[in-house]
């Protein structure tokens, strides 16, 4: 059985389609139907009749010509519209121009899918929301007008006509809108009397693709006789724009070995033309592949949707046999569906190769050597690998593991990111004396695992043989730092400390020295040859030297060898208090009114260098009063503090008041001392305390002074 095509032609009455009845016209120039709509068929059969185009010139069609905006359609003179092959897709819209020497007209053919068929219908038909009413008659007939782009000159050019059913005396038609008093103006004008609709200039349909204007017929006054009528203009696309590539630069990867069909990326143009239309239906192709090896046809793109695959075998795909991992495409973009009268637009696209992990980083060689001297640490030797993959991905990178050789954690291993060699480093000094060979078993890996089919193997792992050189080490202090515990003021040449230092060069069998490296206080000396620390000043805990009680010092241990090597001891000494400090007193000078009410003349304080308990509590005391009264007593607050009160007021003087305070060491130490009480007089505020009075107190004991030394001047 055969498959059987219908195709639904549409002819509707001329009232709807011209919106006017027939015999309101005697002839409109132009195609009679300005839109017919077809159903999509299973396909479009050669030189087989679609439908008929009735244009009409009203001046007998001599000289007709017909054009299509679809080039695998012609119209014949008769007006058929027939396929010029056979065609599955057409699109969703032709425009078919017609013109002859008196007229030009342009009609619209939309293909429309089996579901959409009602709907075409119904828009067609509705008038005034009814379907099946007939329209009621308007005096002003405005048929839609279509344009093609880029028409030449000359300008204006008529493009269509808008009439009135009724003439009426003196009526004039008026056009108004966007394009004609809007921004942009001036691009259509109606001829006012004959209304004939003209076009001053070449229109771009991608600039602005309909106008919707507005006509009306106003009397000599200017006022509204009837409408406005609305006035549809569309332009017809031309394909006046070159496919662009705007979303570069493009750039896309493929793993190698990936398999025939591998999609690598997607081109995509864009085109400014009407995508309904052929003149924005884009092909693909590719022009140029640079290099052409190993083929010269490694990728392919879908014409249509531009999607770049791979089509070379995976065996081909092969990063470390290629001249190059990158590869550039010349890719074309064609409107007009490929077609030789397309316009064309080019782009680039980059393609790299991504490397797998099909190599194995392995060893130069087998064995590395490598010596270090004793008590050293840093890198010792560089191991060397070679690997195909490619340097700046993770497949190529290089982890290096010591997997045996290593129990006390001497050894560390890096890779230097610029060469991908191993840094093999010392990181706990070595002796000598304890091992002087040792050797490694090292393993390399990449960042990446490798893939299925590739193992690591015995050029995987190498051995580092590590030679240990002798050095001459200093001696060691045992313990180190060294403390003991002393009083302070032990007498000169007390012995505080015999030192131990030993030679960790065993082997060598050298003798040891010592000697003072940093004494501050210049309190210590060391016997060179036992070490023997002893005193050779008194020891002061309450010394600037001292720190927290304990004082530090550094002592040297100086080996015979060649050269001399030296080992560094500490000493800390903490230094216990005994009481050689008497307490002192503050403050040493008070300040009262002769007509003072409150006699308490000043709050003494005591401090003591000391520790406890050769410190507080501290014991007040005045020395004897000279005289028949008593002028002040001394009185304890607590263990540090007393208070000195006077017993009645004093003439303005200065007065000196014998005072002692003795701390609670064992023995104790007593500090007798003055203070300066200065009896000032006090008016209005201020306080004046200038001598001008006998100093009382002082004065009496100044000549108490004079007369006993003249006593013993003369026995």
């Amino acid at each position: 059985w055969m498959l059987k095509v219908h195709f639904l032609f549409f002819f509707f009455p001329p009232q709807v389609l011209l919106l006017a009845c027939a015999e309101d016209l005697e002839c409109v120039p132009g195609f009679q139907q300005k839109v017919f709509y077809i159903e999509q068929p299973f396909e479009f059969t050669e030189d087989q009749p679609v439908l008929n185009l009735e244009f009409d010139d009203c001046k007998g069609n001599n000289k007709l010509k017909f054009e299509v905006s679809n080039s695998d359609f012609k119209v014949e003179p008769d007006g058929s519209l027939v396929a010029l092959k056979n065609i599955s897709e057409a699109g969703r819209a032709l425009f078919v121009h017609a013109r002859s020497e008196h007229a030009e007209d342009m009609a619209e053919i939309l293909i429309v899918g089996a579901n959409e068929k009602h709907d075409a219908l119904k828009e067609i038909f509705k008038i005034e929301g009814n379907l099946g009413i007939p329209r009621q008659k308007r005096a002003i007939l405005a048929t839609p007008i279509l344009i093609p782009e880029n028409q030449r000159p000359p300008f204006p050019r008529s493009v269509g006509k808008v009439i009135i059913s009724e003439g009426t005396e003196g009526a004039k038609f008026r056009l108004s809108g966007k394009g004609v008093d809007e921004d942009p103006k001036g691009i259509f004008r109606i001829n006012e009397i004959s209304g004939d609709v003209s076009v001053t200039r070449t229109l771009d349909r991608e600039a602005i693709a309909n106008y919707e204007l507005e006509v009306e017929v106003i009397d000599v006054t200017g006022k509204t006789i009837d409408g406005p009528v609305r006035l549809d203009i569309s332009v017809i696309d031309q394909n006046d724009n070159r496919p662009m590539f705007k979303e570069g630069p493009y750039v896309g990867h493929v793993m190698e070995g990936s398999p025939t069909g591998t999609t690598v990326m997607r081109m995509t143009a864009f085109d400014a033309d009407d995508s309904s239309t052929d003149n924005a239906l884009l092909r693909y192709n590719i022009l140029k592949q640079t290099p052409t090896k190993p083929s010269p046809n490694m990728f392919y793109i879908d014409p249509e949707k531009g999607d770049i695959v791979t089509v070379v075998s995976p065996v081909l795909l092969d990063r470390e046999t290629m001249e190059t991992p990158k590869y550039e495409l010349v890719i074309e973009a064609k409107d007009m569906g490929g077609l030789d009268v397309g316009l064309t637009g080019t782009a680039t696209a980059t393609i790299l190769i991504d490397d797998k992990n099909d190599h194995p980083p392995e060893f130069t060689k087998k064995e590395f050597q490598a010596t270090v001297k004793e008590g050293v640490t840093g890198v010792i030797v560089n191991l060397t690998v070679g690997d195909r993959d490619d340097p700046a991905t993770g497949a190529w990178r290089a982890v290096y593991t010591i997997i045996n050789g290593n129990p006390g954690q001497s050894f560390e291993i890096h890779t230097n990111p610029q060469t991908n060699e191993g840094m093999l480093s010392v990181v706990k000094p070595l002796d000598y004396e304890i091992s002087a060979f040792h050797t490694l078993l090292i393993k390399v890996e990449n960042e990446d695992p490798l893939i299925p089919d590739i193992a690591y193997g015995p050029s995987s792992t190498a051995t580092v043989q590590i030679t240990v050189e002798d050095v001459n080490e200093g001696p060691v202090f045992h313990p180190n730092p060294m403390t003991v515990t002393k009083q302070e003021n032990i007498p000169i040449g007390s012995v505080v400390l015999t030192v131990n230092a030993t030679d960790p060069d065993t082997l060598q069998h050298q003798t040891i020295r010592y000697s003072v490296y940093k004494d501050p206080a210049g309190w210590l000396e060391i016997n060179p040859t036992n070490g023997t620390i002893g005193t050779t000043a008194i020891l002061d805990r309450e010394s600037p030297h001292v720190q927290n009680n304990i004082y530090t010092a550094l002592f040297l241990a100086i080996d015979s060898g060649n050269p001399p090597a030296t080992g560094t001891g500490t000493l800390h000494i903490t230094l216990e208090d005994v009481n050689d400090n008497v307490p002192s007193l503050y403050p040493t000078l008070a300040k009262v009114c002769d007509d003072a009410k409150d006699l308490r003349v000043v709050v003494l304080g005591a401090s003591d260098k000391d520790l406890h308990p050769n410190t507080d509590p501290f014991k007040f005391e005045l020395s004897k009063q000279s005289g028949p009264e008593k002028l002040w007593r001394i009185t304890k607050i607590n263990n540090t503090h007393a208070q000195v009160i006077l017993l009645q007021n004093l003439k303005k003087a200065n007065y000196n008041i014998p005072i002692s305070v003795t701390d609670s060491g064992k023995p104790p130490l007593t500090n007798n001392t003055e203070l300066k009480l200065q009896v000032c007089s006090c008016k209005k505020s201020k306080m004046d305390c200038s001598a001008t009075d006998a100093l009382h107190i002082s004065m009496t004991l100044i000549l108490l002074s004079l007369f006993s030394l003249f006593c013993k001047s003369f026995p």
